[in-house]
C-alpha cells in the first residue's frame, strides 16, 4: 500500500510464474508499524505464499491463483509486520473454506479473486481490523495514484520473501495503453474488471504479493493480480478491480445464514 517522494526510486516488480504472476514488492520501504491492520499473510504449512485483506471478522478477500498448486493453502495470519517475529499481536487461523470465483478463468485471467473463510472470528483491536469494502464501485481515471504493500520477494531472482510488510506507491494507467501493441497487447487483455497500475520506473508489484489490497485515493479498489516479469514499465501490474458484480459476490458469499424462524 502507500508513499510517493521515498518509493520514486525504489523499484517494485510483477513476476508471471508458470501459467501465472504472483506478485512481490521489490525495493519497497516498511511500512510505518501495525499502519495496515487489515493485512493478511495467507500461507502454506507457514511459509507466505500470498497477500490478503480482512474484510469482515472471518473472511479474507484475495486473488483466486493462489489457491494454485499443491500442497492447499491452510492458514492466515493477522497483526503482524514481520513474517518471522512471534508478537502477542500475531492472530493465526485456520482456513475453513475456499471461495474462488467460479468463472475464474486461469487464460484470461478475468474474476481472479477469492475468499476464504476462517475456522473462528478475529480479535479485532488496534492491531487487527477490517478494510472496508467500498459500498459501490466507480471507475478509476488514468493518473490516480494508489499504494500497494506485500510481503513479496525483495530481488528478482530469490525465492524467499521479505520479512518485512513493505509498501509502494504506483498510479493507474489507461486500459487502452495496457492494451496496446506497445504493451500487453491484449495477451491477456485488460478488461473493464481490471485495473493496470505502475510507472515509468518499473515501480509494481510482483511474487508473493498476489491478492493483497490496491488502495487509491484511500479506498479499497482492487486485487494483486498478475503482471509479466519483473520491473518492466512495458508490463504494468494488473489488479482485480472491486466493481459492482464483484462486490455483490462478495455480499452473497458473506451473508450470514440465516436461522429458521420457530
Amino acid at each position: 500500500m502507500l508513499l510517493t517522494a521515498l518509493i520514486s526510486s525504489l523499484t517494485i516488480i510483477f513476476s508471471l510464474t508458470p501459467g501465472y504472476g504472483c506478485v512481490e514488492i521489490i525495493g519497497g520501504h516498511d511500512v510505518p508499524s501495525h499502519s495496515r491492520p487489515y493485512m493478511a499473510s495467507i500461507q502454506v504449512n507457514r511459509k507466505h505464499k500470498c497477500g490478503g485483506a480482512l474484510i469482515k471478522p472471518a473472511w479474507v478477500l484475495t486473488a483466486a491463483h493462489c489457491a494454485d498448486g499443491k500442497p492447499k493453502l491452510n492458514s492466515v495470519v493477522l497483526g503482524i509486520d514481520s513474517l518471522r517475529e512471534n508478537t502477542k499481536t500475531k492472530q493465526v487461523f485456520k482456513i475453513k473454506k475456499e471461495f474462488p470465483h467460479r468463472s475464474f478463468d486461469r487464460n484470461t485471467k478475468e474474476n481472479d479473486i477469492m475468499l476464504l473463510q476462517l475456522d473462528r472470528a478475529v480479535d479485532i483491536n488496534k492491531f487487527v481490523s477490517i478494510l472496508r469494502l467500498p459500498k459501490r464501485y466507480s471507475d478509476l481515471k488514468a493518473g490516480t495514484h494508489c499504494t500497494v504493500a506485500g510481503w513479496g520477494i525483495t530481488k528478482e531472482k530469490s525465492t524467499t520473501p521479505s520479512n518485512r510488510l513493505k509498501e509502494v506507491n504506483i498510479t493507474i494507467v489507461d486500459r487502452g495503453t495496457c492494451n496496446d501493441k506497445d504493451h500487453y497487447n491484449d495477451k491477456p487483455k485488460v478488461t473493464a474488471n481490471m485495473l493496470c497500475a505502475g510507472d515509468k520506473n518499473g515501480n509494481d508489484a510482483c511474487e508473493g504479493d498476489s491478492g493483497g489490497p490496491l488502495i487509491c485515493n484511500n479506498k479499497y479498489s482492487g486485487n494483486t493480480s498478475f503482471g509479466i516479469g519483473c520491473g518492466k514499465a512495458k508490463y504494468p501490474g494488473i489488479y482485480t478491480a472491486l466493481t459492482n458484480k464483484y462486490l455483490d459476490w462478495i455480499k452473497k458469499i458473506t451473508a450470514p445464514v440465516s436461522k429458521p424462524d420457530y
